[in-house]
This record gives C-alpha cells, sequence and structure tokens, in this order.
C-alpha cells in the first residue's frame, strides 16, 4: 500500500538534482522535522532553505557546537566523546521529542514528522585524521505510525579539505532525507541512491542500520553486503545478534585473532581451528582476554566463487556464525596483508591469523603480488612488519595420507629461503593439540550432501547447527526477491 508521501507530487519522481529533492519535500505539506547538526556546520538545511519553501518543512535548524551547549541540550557524555553512534541516537530522540511536544495533532493531524541529525569531525590542521561522522534520521511515513522508523549510517571522509568535506556532507544528508521518505520501499536501490551527485572516491559510508516497521523485513547483514558490492567500503561487520557494527569501533586497540573461510558450512574443523588457536593466542602473556575479539572472515571473492553472488547463501552463512556468537567480517581483501592493513589501523596490539596449510601456501605464491611495485617482499613487510602470528591447522594428504604441516608444506622453490625466515623467526606456529578424528571433513563435501539431501552430515558440523539447518531449509532455497537488486 503506497504510503501518503508517495501519494503526492508523481511529476517529480525521476528529477535528479539536489535542489529538486529538496523542493519535492519542501513543497510537500506533509513532511515537517528539525535538523540538528554538530561538527560541520548546517550543511544538509542550508540546501532546503536554499531551494525555497523551506518553512513548511523545517520546524528548527541548529548547530551545538559548543560542547558545553550540546551538553545542556543532549546531556554528557561519560567518555567524552561526541562523534559517536550513541550521541546521534540521542539527538534523534531528543529532538523527536520535542517535535511531539510542541507541535499539536489536533492542529496538524496531516503532519509527518522527522528528525535529521549528524555528529562530524571534519578534516583536523594536521591533514593526519580525514574525519568521519555519524548520520541518521528518525521518521515516520503514516500520521497514524506510534514506532519511527530509523536510518544511520557512518561515514568517513577522503577528500582533504574541510570545506570539500561540509559540502559532501550537505549533499549526502539531502540525498538520506529524501531516500527514507521516496524510496524507503527499496532499500537496497536507496544505498545506491546516497551517492547522487557524490564521487566515490570522496566518502566512504562503512556502516548502515535499518530500524522500525516499515522495515521489519530488511536484514541489515544483507544491507552489509550491498556496501561492499557497491564499492563503498572495503569491510563491513555484523555482531553475534545480526546487527550491523562499526569496525573501526569493535577493533580499536583490540588484540584480534582472524579466520578466513566459505563457512559453507562452518564444520567441526572450522571450530576446531579456531578453539584451538585462541588457546594459544591468549596464553601470551601480552594479550589480554577482556581485551581480544576474534573475527571470522569471509571474502567477497569466496561470496563470487561460484559466479554472481548468490545472497541467500550468503546470508545462510552468517545465520550460522551468528548462531555460534562470533563477529563476521565481509571484505575485499583477497591477500592477506591488506587485511592485517585494515586491521592496524584501528589497533597497535597483537594480531593473529589462523589458517590451514593450503591457505599458507598460497600466500607463498608470488602471482598475487604482481601488481606490488616491491612484489611478494613489499606484500610480506606488511603482512609480518609487527607483532603478527599465523596459526597453522595441519592438513591431511588425501594420496600419502601424510600429516602436512609448517615443517613439510611445500612451497615454491624460490620461496623457501623466504619462507625458512619467517618460520625460523616465530611468526608461523603450528597448532599440534588438532582433533585427527575429523581432519577428513570439508565444507564442500557437507554442502554437496545437503545440497543432494544425502544422509550423514550431521555428525561433521558444530552440535546445533544440523538442527538449524535443517529447521530453516539453509542452503537449499532461494531468497524471494520483493525488490528489484
Amino acid at each position: 500500500m503506497a504510503s501518503v508521501v508517495q501519494k503526492r507530487d508523481k511529476a517529480f519522481e525521476n528529477i535528479p538534482s539536489i535542489k529538486a529533492k529538496t523542493l519535492r519535500i519542501n513543497l510537500n505539506p506533509d513532511i515537517y522535522g528539525t535538523f540538528a547538526e554538530i561538527g560541520a556546520g548546517q550543511e544538509t538545511a542550508r540546501h532546503f532553505f536554499r531551494s525555497g519553501g523551506a518553512s513548511g518543512t523545517i520546524a528548527k535548524a541548529m548547530s551545538a557546537y559548543d560542547k558545553q551547549f550540546s551538553d545542556a541540550i543532549y546531556g554528557i557524555e561519560k567518555d567524552g566523546r561526541y562523534v559517536t553512534q550513541p550521541r546521534l541516537k540521542t539527538m534523534l530522540a531528543h529532538e523527536m521529542r520535542l517535535m511531539e511536544e510542541r507541535i499539536s495533532r489536533e492542529t496538524h493531524p496531516e503532519r509527518l514528522f522527522f528528525s535529521y541529525a549528524n555528529t562530524v569531525a571534519t578534516i583536523d590542521f594536521s591533514k593526519r585524521y580525514k574525519g568521519h561522522g555519524w548520520i541518521g534520521i528518525r521518521f515516520q511515513l503514516d500520521q497514524k505510525q506510534k514506532e519511527f522508523d530509523e536510518i544511520i549510517l557512518h561515514v568517513r571522509f577522503k577528500q582533504n579539505e574541510a570545506r570539500l568535506q561540509q559540502e559532501t556532507l550537505g549533499i549526502l544528508g539531502v540525498n538520506l532525507i529524501y531516500g527514507a521518505f521516496y524510496k524507503y520501499h527499496k532499500p537496497k536501490k536507496m544505498l545506491k541512491y546516497l551517492y547522487d551527485h557524490i564521487d566515490r572516491d570522496t566518502i566512504e559510508i562503512d556502516m548502515v542500520n535499518f530500524s522500525g516497521p516499515n522495515f521489519k523485513d530488511v536484514d541489515n547483514r544483507l544491507m552489509s553486503l550491498q556496501l561492499i558490492r557497491n564499492d563503498m567500503t572495503d569491510a563491513v561487520m555484523f555482531g553475534p545478534d545480526g546487527n550491523n557494527v562499526l569496525p573501526a569501533a569493535v577493533l580499536y586497540k583490540k588484540n584480534i585473532l582472524a579466520l578466513r573461510g566459505s563457512f559453507r558450512p562452518v564444520t567441526k574443523v572450522n571450530m576446531d581451528m579456531f578453539q584451538k588457536s585462541y588457546d594459544i593466542f591468549v596464553r601470551d602473556q601480552t594479550v589480554d582476554m577482556n581485551k581480544t575479539i576474534v573475527i571470522f572472515e569471509i571474502t567477497l571473492a569466496n561470496l563470487r566463487a561460484s559466479g554472481e553472488i548468490d545472497e541467500q547463501d550468503f546470508m545462510d552463512r552468517a545465520e550460522l556464525l551468528c548462531s555460534l556468537g562470533h563477529f563476521v567480517m565481509i571484505s575485499k581483501f583477497q591477500e592477506y596483508y591488506r587485511l592485517v592493513e585494515y586491521f592496524n589501523n584501528y589497533t597497535k596490539q597483537r594480531i593473529g591469523l589462523t589458517m590451514g596449510v593450503n591457505n599458507l601456501v598460497d600466500v607463498f605464491d608470488e602471482k598475487y603480488y604482481r601488481h606490488l611495485s616491491g612484489g611478494i617482499l613489499e606484500a610480506f613487510g606488511k603482512l609480518f612488519f609487527k607483532d603478527l602470528q599465523v596459526y597453522l591447522y595441519p592438513m591431511k594428504d588425501p594420496e600419502t595420507g601424510q600429516i602436512m604441516t609448517s615443517n613439510n608444506v611445500k612451497v615454491h622453490p624460490r620461496m623457501k629461503e623466504l619462507y625458512k625466515f619467517f618460520k625460523y623467526n616465530g611468526k608461523v606456529m603450528d597448532i599440534i593439540d588438532y582433533d585427527p578424528e575429523i581432519m577428513h571433513i570439508f565444507s564442500r563435501d557437507v554442502l554437496k550432501k545437503i545440497t543432494s539431501g544425502e544422509d550423514g552430515w550431521e555428525e561433521q558440523l558444530p552440535e546445533g547447527i544440523a538442527e538449524i539447518i535443517k529447521t530453516k531449509s539453509l542452503f537449499t532455497k532461494k531468497l524471494l526477491k520483493s525488490e528489484e537488486a
């Protein structure tokens, strides 16, 4: 059923300009709300004022730039930080509450309320920190709607001038407000529209969450996948509860243990790799268990391994990993050194990589580094430049039955001496207390049995996983397309 907003002004439907978007909203007599912008001026509100007719849309526009004024309005932040998601949510809730208190429903029964807010830090004078911010809108699409819808984004600026970042922020804000009211029913397309009139290399969107009655069928993990697919960011994360999280916030100053795989489905081998490497990782005296995070990582290349990305297949993998209580990362980092570089942006603590023998062989394959001017040496300088360690899970050779470890792994002859250097300097450590009874298990074999309806795969998975797969028919159904891609 079309909302009140959708029924109005059909003539404006395909006008792309920023002015046209703001004018369409300003000329809609129902849309009415507030703008609260901290840290980069009133860049979004400015577009609405300039286009004309703003008095019918803007109840209030403000910028509580001074921290004391901001605290007086929204409360004091315990950690002293203002560019945070909690601060943004406080702003949205506070402004919407004032809207409901000050605008009489009896006098204006047709009004659709919204509160738009952003809290931003633009580039500093040193140019070392490019800047980032939280942007969000709380809104309603029907006057009788008791619970509000909400869209929240986190962005990272890439431009080298504060003025340019401010201008980009203003355009992004317009696109978000316009999308909330006119494209809410196509959330995947709406993400693309956020970049209308914005160059992709000027701003990165690395987190998004949709919530509210009109987004009850939106899985935010799938929205994270869209950010990667649309080249909006290089990596996204979601937590055990299935909600998207900001990688920077989760990884900040943490010890990180990362396990890469297809997890299609997650098997006993995967969990043995995780548990045994984790036990080694936290035994290190420099590792505080309370400041340690484990990441199960899937590369975009892995998701595309069989052709185009199967969104249902992705959701099935995510469902299982979340059920086991783990953080999941989807990244564009096919090479391990790029993954480590990414982690190093947020932490200087210990980093561990858990991998199988085949993965280690690939790490020492020169073909993956031909695009680098320094070749494999440049990549290894980035991979092992700090206190990083690889935890190697053995593999049983299917032909000879030999157990392959770091001591007998076969790398290319030209790489032998380089491998020895890292091996004997303690960068590669064997997992020796592995379970030999499960070494025959491979995800691809389990998946084949599941899809073909064979028996006998259940005992090869962690406890409870087989029941979830059967109950929810995972890996055997297709995602229903409720909207255009």
